[in-house]
């Protein structure tokens, strides 16, 4: 199968259907033994160093693999640096396709974007239809997966983030991601009920870059029990129409969405706090203060830069923060 790298989580069904091997690049660059030298590649290669790490890592990354010939580049509903990106990654010959969350959200935009990614891959309508059919259970159990992490505490945070994470591409091999997840829910369903006591967070923002969060907050006795993104990135709500699929997808609309999500899991999954994640240099830094004015729970804003551990000012916060809520 051809690789075909992406900048986002894109209607994956297409890419499926259309006989490529789908790789998250984000995903790429972070599990990458060598993360943190590929920002500073990116800079030597004239990347500015006031741009978000991601893109630099992207970039690197990519260049750093050359079967990857092609890539599809979410230019709007993503980052805002992705057009830039895409356009610098096509002077270096690389095929670039576009693609469009439309913005605001509209159901007929986001059909006509399917429809003509649907045919600049070589595929059909019916064919992604067959593989969204085929992708359904695999997506019930990660919803399996995150209710054992909200509503019993079998599945650890840690493992939550990294199996939500990685659906944006299926961790670039569809059966063995599938076969993994099998194995994994049946041993830890076999595990015994967290007791209760545990803070609970969530995460919300765009995934951290920072290395040994979830050990952490782990040692300081709170429990990740919701990942906004990484959540949205496994498709949670379940649909035989890939555009509603596509619409009910929060991440790349309007924060009025996210605020929805958000307030549901505050009460479904009886957050005591959140965790706010921003990337340096992120457009979504501004929507700090929107989600403190309108989101009832205490919240600790924490900013991230290149992959690495947490510095000890983060540590004491999150530690501060955590003593603050223990019942």
């Amino acid at each position: 199968m051809k690789k075909i790298g992406i900048t986002t989580t894109v209607p994956i069904e297409i890419l499926l259907a259309a006989g490529y091997q789908p790789v998250d690049l984000n995903n790429l660059f972070i599990a990458a033994p060598g993360a943190l030298s590929l920002v500073s590649q990116a800079e030597a290669a004239g990347l500015p160093r006031t741009l978000c790490a991601w893109i630099k890592g992207i970039y690197a990354a990519l260049l750093s693999h050359p079967e990857i010939e092609a890539v599809i580049a979410a230019c709007q509903g993503d980052c805002s640096n992705t057009q830039a990106l895409g356009e610098i990654l096509a002077t270096e010959g690389i095929e670039v396709i576009h693609f469009k969350f439309p913005y605001p959200r509209d159901r007929e935009q986001l059909a006509r974007e399917i429809s003509t990614l649907t045919a600049r891959l070589g595929t059909d309508p019916e064919a992604v239809a067959r593989v969204q059919a085929r992708l359904a259970p695999l997506r019930r159990q990660l919803g399996r997966l995150d209710r054992l992490t909200w509503e019993t505490g079998q599945v650890h945070g840690q493992e939550n983030f990294h199996w939500l994470i990685s659906s944006s591409d299926f961790a670039s091999d569809l059966t063995a991601y599938e076969q993994r997840l099998t194995a994994f829910l049946k041993e830890a369903e076999q595990r015994p009920v967290a007791a209760n006591g545990r803070v609970r967070l969530g995460f919300a923002g765009i995934p951290p870059i920072l290395t040994d969060l979830w050990p952490f907050l782990s040692e300081l006795g709170a429990a990740v029990v919701y990942h906004e993104f990484p959540r949205q990135f496994s498709m949670p709500y379940e649909t035989s129409d890939l555009v509603e699929q596509y619409l009910r997808y929060t991440y790349p609309y309007d924060i009025e969405g996210r605020l929805a999500d958000l307030k549901e899991a505050v009460a479904t999954r009886r957050l005591d706090g959140l965790v706010h994640y921003t990337q340096s240099f992120c457009f979504r830094q501004m929507f700090d203060q929107f989600l403190r004015d309108h989101l009832d729970l205490p919240i600790l804003t924490i900013e991230g830069d290149r992959p690495t551990r947490l510095d000890s000012r983060t540590r004491m916060r999150l530690e501060a923060f955590v003593d603050v809520l223990r019942p």
